[in-house]
């Protein structure tokens, strides 16, 4: 089965300072049919003016991941953690027992925009951590693992049985990624414009369009131009 996401069919924050679309229900936006895909809680793709962020707030029993696309974001939290994070990094902070942070534009006048992931662990209360690496996905055609419960391949390390994969595609090239047995996946369409080559019926998918597979055992893409993704592999 293959369920299709439609980027206007996201929730959306408008402020003065910001522009934030939803996959599911987020802050004040709330549909009890949108609450995530299995472990997948919160996807968020942020644009800030130069100057703005998020103020300090707190987190707790959730695995964050940020990905830059554009910009630069500094991060402060409460465990000490403070860097600036560009396109090519990913950052992992898992929230734990409880842990509070801050995300500002870096520049004064530039915008910033980024793609934030929250993901449901397996344990409750644990320790809060903090990893950030440089990966160049962007710089690599095809899947580039970004984070994994085990680390696997040197990604970074979640609390749950995930593997977050980002891929940076050349128009024409076409992309196979096997699905397990029970397992769900998630792709979300960053860039350009991709085709599902094993579901001819729908539509081309547009960047901030999603597709959720479930009972399936293959996903096939297609880049029908330049194209920037997200994939999600959930076990629950």
């Amino acid at each position: 089965m293959i369920q299709l996401h439609k980027s206007a069919d996201r929730f959306s924050t408008r402020l003065d300072w910001l522009e934030s679309r939803h996959a599911f229900s987020f802050g004040t936006h709330h549909d009890p049919g949108r609450m995530g895909f299995r472990a997948l809680r919160v996807l968020n793709e942020d644009r800030v003016r130069g100057g703005a962020g998020f103020g300090a707030h707190a987190h707790r029993d959730a695995e964050i991941l940020t990905l830059v696309l554009d910009g630069a974001l500094e991060h402060r939290d409460s465990e000490g953690g403070r860097s600036v994070l560009r396109r090519g990094d990913v950052q992992r902070m898992s929230a734990g027992r409880g842990v509070v942070h801050s995300e500002w534009n870096a520049s004064r006048s530039s915008p910033v925009h980024f793609v934030q992931v929250w993901l449901l662990p397996d344990h409750r209360g644990a320790t809060p951590r903090y990893d950030e690496a440089q990966v160049p996905w962007h710089e690599t055609q095809g899947l580039t693992l970004l984070a994994s419960r085990a680390g696997r391949g040197g990604s970074l390390p979640i609390d749950c049985d995930a593997e977050v994969f980002a891929g940076a595609l050349a128009a024409g090239e076409a992309l196979r990624h096997d699905v397990g047995a029970g397992r769900g996946v998630w792709l979300q369409v960053l860039r350009g414009r991709v085709a599902l080559g094993a579901h001819r019926d729908l539509p081309e998918l547009e960047a901030g369009d999603a597709v959720a597979l479930e009972d399936e055992t293959l996903l096939e893409t297609a880049a029908l131009e330049d194209a920037e993704i997200l994939l999600f592999d959930l076990s629950n």
